[in-house]
């Protein structure tokens, strides 16, 4: 069998100011830049590609006749690059934003610097959501607040929710588990599924040929390829399968049966070791060196899977069971059936705080600077990171009305999903703007969400997938 695990990277670019920019070229290099942009005009009406032809499109729509200032400009500079500033901005804000980010940086050092410039895509992004009716964004704007990849995000998302979900295909996977399922992990850019269960089976599912066959939009998602891990003649635990987490090609599943089984994804879920806890595992993070991991005998527990003797640290931080934990190098954050939120340091060794909530949280997802919390009241928290603690900085009902058993953030998106059998889609403003609702038959018991695919774990012993359709 052929494995379903890759690689994946990304890419990251940055700019300066535009006065910067514009002067440098006015002063230094004007006919390179306009030499430039003229070449890429000509070589356009000969071969127009499809995001020239975007271009081409929203460069001739009308614009103001009146501005405030103009872009300087060499002699014999293009037409575009003599237009005044606001203008430019007002015309580039007709483009998708993949083609500002990816396209006009090409261009020129004009267009380069509109590009890389804050205020275009704060003006962009205002643009986008007055008619969405969404709140402040982003919640908190720091100095590396990264707005072209936010903006990118946040268009995207709107494009394929804003429509009840119209920019997105579902798919039902019920041929892997015969109980509730309980947890849902995404891997390899969305290209893989794994899933854990009341049936104590942990399953992967290859969503690269999800919709082929018969079965296709809201119907059993057509061919399924689903892969049933471990060597045990009936099922993967011999427990409820209730967290799993995942790095690199390392997968773990915890369950009820009090262990942690870690997979070797790049060899087709092959098992490498078995980790033996005191009590029912609960919730799951995996890191580079260590997994942790929060059970119901009110312990944080850090094992390193590669040694014979797997434990490196015990931590009693809470009264009752934990439910969830976020973990990175240096922290360890961790909720409790006990309505406590604790912070330990690894790296000193010591607990840095301990706040009292008013309910108990059941799902934790970091998205500097915040860490964003569902509870067992359908609210969801954000909690803001500074010199290391945490203070709670927003508090927002997003209308679910029981246990908020999962939410997904990121710099654009907002996903949470409840036992009211609900999962909403969200804008990532102050206060959260509600896109779109998804009412199902049954609970959701979590979701993950990566690669233009969202995966939510059902109570009906489905997978529910939504695959998202590609922008235009």
């Amino acid at each position: 069998m052929r494995s379903l695990f890759g690689a994946s990277g990304t890419e990251n670019s940055g700019g300066t100011s535009p006065a910067c920019q514009m002067a440098d070229q006015h002063e230094s290099e004007p006919d390179l830049s306009d030499a430039r942009c003229g070449a890429t005009s000509r070589q356009s009406e000969t071969d127009p590609s499809p995001e020239q032809q975007t271009c081409r499109s929203a460069l001739a729509l009308e614009t103001p006749s009146s501005c405030v200032h103009s872009a300087p400009s060499g002699e014999g500079s293009s037409l575009l690059l003599s237009l005044p500033w606001e203008v430019l901005l007002h015309v580039t804000s007709y483009l998708p934003a993949r083609i500002v980010v990816d396209v006009l940086p090409q261009v020129c050092r004009s267009l380069r610097a509109l590009a890389s410039d804050r205020l275009t895509w704060k003006v962009r992004a205002q643009r986008r959501l007055h008619p969405a009716g969404g709140g402040t964004f982003p919640l908190l704007e720091t100095p590396d607040f990264d707005w072209p990849a936010a903006c990118l995000e946040l268009e995207e998302h709107l494009s394929r929710w804003s429509d009840e979900g119209g920019g997105a295909e579902r798919f039902s996977l019920t041929e892997g588990h015969f109980a509730s399922v309980e947890s849902v992990l995404l891997l390899n850019g969305g290209t893989v599924c794994a899933s854990g269960s009341r049936d104590r089976n942990v399953v992967l599912w290859d969503l690269r040929r999800l919709g082929e066959g018969e079965a296709e939009v809201e119907g059993e998602g057509g061919a399924q390829v689903s892969t049933l891990l471990g060597n045990q003649r009936y099922s993967t635990h011999r427990g409820w399968v209730w967290c799993l987490a995942a790095r690199g090609s390392l997968l773990c599943s915890g369950s009820f049966d009090s262990t942690i089984k870690t997979w070797d994804l790049g060899a087709c879920g092959a098992p490498l070791s078995e980790i033996r806890g005191r009590d029912a595992v609960l919730c799951l993070s995996c890191l580079s060196d260590v997994v942790v991991a929060g059970s119901f005998d009110k312990r944080v527990s850090v094992y390193d899977p590669r040694c014979a003797e797997p434990l490196l640290q015990s931590l009693e931080l809470h009264a009752r069971a934990v439910l969830t934990l976020s973990a990175d190098d240096r922290h360890i954050v961790s909720g409790s059936e006990d309505r406590s939120l604790a912070v330990f340091d690894r790296r000193a060794g010591k607990l840095l705080q301990r706040m009292q909530l008013s309910s108990y949280l059941l799902s934790l997802c970091p998205q500097p600077p915040f860490l964003w919390a569902g509870d067992n009241q359908g609210e969801l928290h954000a909690l803001r990171w500074q010199d290391g603690l945490l203070s709670p900085f927003g508090r927002f009902d997003v209308g679910h009305r029981a246990l908020l058993t999962g939410v997904q953030v990121s710099l654009g998106t907002l996903y949470t999903c409840a036992t009211d059998k609900t999962l909403k889609v969200h804008i990532p403003s102050d206060p959260p703007k509600t896109l779109c609702t998804v009412q199902h038959q049954e609970v959701f018991n979590g979701i993950s969400v990566e690669g233009g695919v969202l995966a939510a774990a059902s109570g009906d012993m489905s997978v529910e997938i939504w695959k998202m359709k590609k922008s235009p």
